[in-house]
């Protein structure tokens, strides 16, 4: 039996986030379905996979950068606003010398 491996990006989701994707999938990426199956707005879902993308590409980020993840990670949790987030992100760059 082969051992499985599951991406870090995916094992940082939530179950519920699992479920989308698997739903999505078995959808064949339709957003109309999955508002239909989940009994909302197609802007709805919509947000929800945007979230979820953020999610993803965060846990990509704090392997590179730990503190610019930090401020993604309070913007997408509603902590932080997205025009501050984007301010302190572009100074932390900065002051880095622009990596």
């Amino acid at each position: 039996m082969a051992l499985q491996v599951i991406p870090e990006w995916m094992a940082d989701l939530e179950d519920e986030d699992v479920t989308f994707v698997k739903k999505f999938l078995l959808a064949s990426g339709s957003l109309k379905e999955m508002a239909r199956q989940y009994g909302v707005t197609y802007p709805t879902v919509r947000l929800r996979l945007d979230r979820l993308i953020q999610k993803i590409k965060l846990s990509e980020d704090t392997e590179k950068e730990p503190y610019i993840a930090l401020i993604k990670q309070l913007a997408l949790n509603d902590k932080l606003d997205f025009e501050t987030a984007k301010l302190l992100i572009a100074e932390y760059k900065k002051a880095k010398g622009g990596t």
